[in-house]
């Protein structure tokens, strides 16, 4: 047969569009073309293809061949249709029956020994094909992180020729079962911090209510510890949350079975540029933002960021959604987060201790503090002051509440919000605020003297009202009282730092 066809997947973005890998051998002098604009690493796939067919024991023909990956209008980027152009070859040479091909779908790398090595986006693929009956054939090493899907038939090879014996039917290749892997270490424990009671509150809000935070203190308070035990605080992802995730992990190559199931938590450097932060390149790839996906994104030493850096998060804070727009291509990714941020509250770090310590100039004060805009701080659920703490209380033993107590508290408290509105508080929409956050009359005058006094704006009467509803649910109330309210404000106070 002079033309076979094999079906694949590509990526754009977190959609997985389907690729179909057509094979044509004619008669001419010994070429091997590709086409249907595939980058560096795809025209690289015609000598691996080469050698993995003669290593694999079969004839590589020694004629025209043409190969195209349509659609021609969608890039092909990395080393995945090694797999589909190799048997559309044999299939075209009439070395595989090309029937067989109609009814499974293939992604994989080929050694130049016709060994499969992994891919990446192997999730991302699975889920984008699970709607079109056919099963998918996938190196070893992906199979498991694809079975993850939960839909569709993912069979598991070793090499070329295992795929061959499974189509001409000599062997069958086995199912692949969802990756497992060692359990990931427990999170830090929450009673391992001392002091600091009002921010150990406000990092329980936080977790109730998938609230923004930011801690304001000198260095070495522990607001860095406090950010590493939200984790341990927040309930586990739902099935549908945890492959969302890890779709997105997949993309980058950072995802880890362990941590399926798991909240991620993303730390960049303060030296992180926009493109690292919210995503780019050429192809788009998902930034610490989308690689946060469904888990916490802690910026330390916030204002040391670039200030066009923090202006980038402005959009996803508010619709959980990135779109990254080139001249040649666009790409929209998931970036629904949850931002912890901490930093000092002056260059040295000390303005307003008892010390005294602090010799920053008001004007070194007002620069520090300008890098953060107001149209950023107005997105930040809650604010805090974390101060440093006197010897006696670093001499004492901890005692507070473990991660595992406060973590009942906000399970519970998750829970009435998805029995509510099926979904956290700090992601209600503004008719959905007015339905499930309704003051009482006495919270209303209260929440319109401190709209008068600090200055709201309606983003800030709207976080306000997410925050009491959310320190309602803790306490069990159905109903949001003055006292609620009066909490949620006195998290906006430091707001315009």
């Amino acid at each position: 047969m002079a033309l076979a066809i094999a079906h694949s997947r590509g990526l754009d973005g977190l959609n997985a569009p389907p690729v179909t890998v057509e094979a044509h051998i004619a008669s001419g002098l010994p070429a091997f073309t590709l086409v249907g604009l595939p980058d560096t690493e795809v025209k690289e796939a015609r000598d691996r293809v080469r050698a993995a067919i003669l290593n694999s024991g079969f004839e590589f023909p020694a004629r025209r061949i043409t190969v195209n990956l349509a659609p021609a209008d969608l890039p092909k980027e990395s080393g995945r249709f090694d797999l589909p152009i190799a048997l559309a070859v044999l299939a075209a040479s009439g070395q595989l029956p090309a029937k067989p091909l109609a009814d499974y779908e293939f992604a994989g790398e080929l050694s130049l020994s016709g060994a499969l090595r992994p891919v990446r986006g192997a999730l991302a693929m699975a889920l984008g094909g699970s709607d079109h009956g056919r099963a998918f054939i996938l190196p070893a090493a992906s199979a498991g992180e694809a079975a993850l899907a939960g839909d569709g038939a993912i069979l598991a090879a070793d090499s070329l020729l295992a795929v061959c014996a499974h189509l001409t039917g000599r062997e069958t290749l086995a199912s692949a079962a969802p990756a497992t892997g060692e359990a990931a270490p427990p999170a830090p424990d929450l009673a391992e911090v001392r002091g600091q009671a009002q921010a150990k509150r406000a990092l329980e809000i936080a977790a109730a209510g998938n609230h923004s935070l930011l801690m304001i203190g000198p260095p070495g308070t522990g607001k860095s510890m406090l950010a590493a035990r939200l984790n341990g605080l927040m309930p586990d992802l739902g099935p549908a949350e945890a492959r969302a995730s890890a779709a997105v992990l997949s993309l980058a190559g950072k995802f880890r079975t362990h941590g399926f199931g798991r909240r991620p938590f993303r730390q960049p450097h303060h030296s992180a540029s926009t493109v690292a932060l919210v995503g780019g390149g050429n192809p788009p790839q998902p930034g610490e933002i989308s690689l946060a996906h469904h888990g916490i994104l802690f910026l330390d030493e916030l204002p040391e960021f670039d200030r066009k850096v923090l202006e980038a998060l402005r959009e996803p804070l508010e619709t959980g959604r990135i779109h990254i727009a080139r001249a040649a291509r666009q790409a929209e990714f998931p970036a629904d987060f949850q931002l912890v941020a901490a930093m000092n509250p002056c260059p040295c770090g000390h303005h307003g201790a008892a010390t005294g310590r602090c010799r920053c100039t008001p004007d070194q004060i007002a620069r520090y503090r300008g890098k953060l805009s107001g149209p950023f701080l107005d997105r930040i659920d809650l604010v805090i002051e974390v101060p440093a703490l006197p010897p006696e209380a670093l001499l004492d033993k901890p005692a507070g509440e473990s991660s595992a107590v406060v973590r009942q508290r906000v399970v519970a408290a998750r829970a009435r919000q998805s029995a509510r509105q099926n979904r956290a508080n700090a992601r209600l929409s503004s008719a959905e605020v007015d339905a499930f956050c309704a003051p009482d009359e006495a919270s209303r005058r209260l929440l319109e003297q401190a709209s008068r006094n600090l200055g709201l704006s309606a983003r800030a009467w709207h976080r306000i009202l997410r925050v009491a509803r959310t320190i309602a649910d803790l306490a069990g109330h159905e109903a949001i009282a003055a006292a609620h309210v009066g909490e949620a404000i006195q998290y906006r106070r430091l707001a315009r730092v």
